[in-house]
């Protein structure tokens, strides 16, 4: 049976995020490579977002529009999730091979690619953190995991009673600077 869209418990997600050179073609590029890295042991099928347009979120003035999208994979077998630090890794070496370089925090980048849950897993590391310790507070990144799935509980909720995507989204946007995500239309090699 498989899990229930609505419980991230099952699932692995993953956010994308460009803004220098071509970001399209970044991230059209990147995604048969993410898709094999997670698929790979025991994995079902990748959800993937459209792509959408945001603004740069702190970081250094000045920087260009972003392209951000969203993955869910759903496991198909229940049991214990992939290795986080192992997935954080190859996460990085992907990012590296489109040239990511880490210089400075929030700033602008080829591709940036960030685990924002695995499994049920919650925990705090200085390199790692489950979930995501800013994925209820980024319209870039809820604006994607509600195209996917609106009815989707992103994990991490600590008050209150548990909301899904859309409705995050929804309260997120009046309280926020930057202007809401964009959604962009399909394209060649991305037809969400």
């Amino acid at each position: 049976m498989p899990p229930d869209r609505r419980d991230p418990c099952g699932s692995i997600a993953v956010a994308l995020g460009a803004n220098l050179g071509d970001p399209a073609a970044t991230l059209v590029a990147v995604r048969p490579r993410l898709q094999s890295l997670l698929q790979a042991g025991g994995v079902a099928r990748c959800r993937w977002s459209p792509l959408f347009r945001t603004e740069p979120v702190g970081g250094p003035a000045a920087q260009r529009d972003y392209l951000n999208a969203a993955v869910v994979v759903d496991q198909i077998a229940a049991g214990a999730p992939p290795d986080p630090w192992r997935l954080l890794a190859r996460l990085q070496d992907l990012e590296a091979v489109f040239g990511r370089q880490r210089q400075q925090r929030w700033g602008p980048r080829h591709l940036d690619l960030d685990l924002l849950w695995c499994g049920a897993l919650r925990f705090r590391a200085a390199a790692l953190e489950l979930p995501h310790p800013r994925l209820l507070e980024r319209t870039f990144v809820l604006a994607p995991l509600a195209a996917i799935e609106p009815s989707l509980v992103p994990p991490g909720q600590r008050r209150g009673p548990l909301r899904d995507a859309a409705s995050l989204l929804a309260e997120l946007l009046p309280l926020r600077p930057e202007a809401p995500p964009q959604r962009l239309p399909p394209r060649s090699g991305w037809p969400e």
